[in-house]
């Protein structure tokens, strides 16, 4: 609906799995638990701003480039761990689906 929950205190109801839902008495953290909230209180969601995304964007093409081929790849790339992209790590050339290629230069990518 494009809210937020906006002045909602607290859940008017919880959908609790049908195990939980037997025992009041447990706390329910399955990913089946849902909360309830009042629409009347919810507030339109925060648009964020054209710098707020493209600094956005910037984070994840440092996190998604690989510092030795500077191909930049659909997902986070191990650089804590591995220091570049697999095909580097592995010394194979990568396919071309796996990475993005532009033929002009890209001042931004922002998703909205």
């Amino acid at each position: 609906m494009g809210l937020s929950p906006g002045d909602n205190v607290g859940p008017v109801a919880i959908l609790r799995c049908r195990l939980c839902a037997t025992r009041p008495q447990w706390s329910c953290r399955h990913p089946t638990r849902g909360f309830l909230l009042r629409v009347d209180l919810a507030r339109p969601k925060h648009v964020p701003a054209l710098a707020q995304e493209l600094a956005l964007d910037r984070a994840m093409a440092a996190r998604s480039t690989c510092s030795r081929c500077s191909r930049r790849y659909d997902y986070c790339l191990p650089l804590r761990t591995v220091g570049s992209c697999d095909p580097c790590a592995q010394g194979y050339e990568p396919t071309p689906g796996t990475y993005v290629t532009t033929t002009v230069p890209v001042t931004h990518r922002l998703a909205a």
